[in-house]
């Protein structure tokens, strides 16, 4: 399997779709699918009418005939449900997941990978957060189905997923540990997959990806690869000019004027220590340029990840409406990108564009009635009666500070799951009628992106951004 130049982001929530992914591998690069909330992505497709008929061409595939019946009779809205009526869905669970949230996790996982290669030989990747862990199994068992080549993770340090993907592609049952606050010694929480119980008595032998882990430092490199109980294959090495969630900078607190972690030169990952490891590793953050794609490759990786370039393109899941004002905005040189020390609950710093109608309006997400009904960036704890209890600083504040948080965590925090969900129109109506807040994230190249448009066009492909770093 050569390696890729270039590997596409795996952006946000359905930004980085399958038509993305596709049309990069088809041009010979790594396309990957983000794979974050997948199973909810599925279901809201589905329950909006799957426009195209996608998911349910996808899931004729799927390699579970009953599996997939099921799912269409319980998801599927012939002509989509009424702008005003809520997604009918269950919430994320607790450790020990409910078949039918399994089987959405895996069906959405296969979906997606499926409809990414779908027609081509070319490389797909799917891309995980390390701090969303309840549905990790899952998923990655329902991305391997559908052949899945490289899985990437970042957000935490996953040690535990090269091994994971080992057992899965014997058949084997796996388990992941839980990150618990308050955890006692000795008292460790795992969820739990088996290959063979979901498939009725028999797991199929399935390829093994290569597994990248998302990095910003060589320690933390070095750590995974110390860690891992089994092979880790390369890295992506995010700089703080990337989008989503950044790693916190060392400063420890220190912002700037704006309110902005203040990065600097102890945050920059050391290169010569990197490729003392001996693996292939790609960089991260603003390089979207054939001199960036260079000085990667001088400086030992073997190619660059790009994101924000192939989020504004004509082909990713973002609306039309976001990338024509954020093209027209750069163009202007006036794109705001504010990254946020607060907003995110992992507490990991998290860049917000500054758009009206949206969450970065401050007035209009203080108007947002806080609930945690889909529950991604949740965190396990260990209750008083010593049973596991979950919250999220996005959470209504009395709910939060009644299960032991601390007031202090939930100050600025928004709803990143509701909001993602929103970005790509599939936004939930809540209680009081009103439909949930977009949030766009994107890296600070955002304020350039108006450079791929050709003369005269409003709009730009992936294959423009392609041809022009490998200029």
């Amino acid at each position: 399997m050569a390696l890729p130049l270039i590997i596409q982001g795996g952006m946000g929530v359905g930004i980085s779709d399958w038509r993305l992914a596709r049309t990069v591998a088809r041009a010979g690069q790594l396309g990957v699918v983000a794979g974050t909330a997948l199973d909810r992505v599925l279901t809201r497709r589905l329950q909006s009418g799957d426009p195209g008929g996608h998911v349910r061409r996808a899931l004729a595939s799927f390699p579970l005939p009953e599996v997939a019946r099921r799912i269409l009779e319980r998801d599927f809205v012939e002509g989509g449900k009424a702008r005003t009526e809520r997604f009918k869905e269950k919430a994320l669970g607790s450790v020990e997941l409910s078949r039918e949230l399994t089987e959405r996790i895996v069906a959405g996982n296969f979906v997606e990978v499926f409809l990414a290669r779908e027609g081509h030989d070319g490389l797909v990747g799917v891309n995980y957060l390390e701090k969303i862990q309840l549905p990790t199994l899952p998923s990655l068992f329902g991305a391997m189905l559908a052949g899945v080549h490289y899985v990437l993770m970042g957000a935490g340090i996953p040690t535990a997923i090269p091994g994971i993907l080992d057992r899965l592609a014997r058949g084997e049952a796996v388990e992941l540990s839980i990150d618990v606050q308050g955890e006692r010694e000795g008292f460790h929480a795992k969820t739990h997959f088996d290959p063979a119980d979901f498939c009725g008595g028999e797991a199929p032998p399935l390829e093994r990806p290569r597994f990248l882990g998302i990095v910003s430092s060589h320690t933390i490199a070095a750590r995974l690869v110390r860690g891992a109980d089994g092979a880790v294959d390369g890295f992506v090495v995010e700089g703080p000019t990337a989008g989503g969630h950044n790693a916190p900078p060392r400063s420890h607190g220190e912002l700037t004027a704006t309110g902005e972690p203040v990065y600097g030169a102890r945050d920059e990952a050391d290169l010569d220590k990197l490729a003392a490891l001996e693996l292939p590793f790609w960089l991260a953050g603003s390089y979207a340029g054939p001199d960036r794609l260079r000085e990667a490759r001088a400086r030992g990786a073997t190619g660059v990840q790009i994101g924000t370039a192939f989020a504004y393109c004509a082909e990713s899941g973002l609306p039309e409406k976001y990338k024509r004002e954020v093209l027209a905005q750069s163009r202007e040189h006036a794109v705001r990108i504010f990254t946020d020390p607060k907003a995110s609950p992992t507490g990991f710093p998290f860049k917000v564009v500054q758009l009206d109608e949206t969450m970065s309006n401050d007035a209009l997400n203080a108007a947002r009635e806080r609930v945690c009904d889909l529950g991604y960036l949740r965190t396990a704890y260990r209750r008083e009666d010593g049973k596991l209890g979950w919250r999220c600083p996005g959470e209504p504040v009395a709910d939060y500070v009644a299960k032991g948080g601390d007031i202090a965590d939930t100050v600025g925090r928004k709803c990143l799951c509701n909001g993602l969900m929103a970005t790509i129109e599939l936004a939930q109506v809540q209680r009081d009628g009103r439909p949930e807040l977009p949030l766009v994230t994107s890296g600070l190249d955002a304020r350039q992106v108006s450079r791929f448009l050709r003369e005269g066009a409003e709009s730009y492909s992936a294959n423009d951004v392609i041809e022009h770093v490998l200029a």
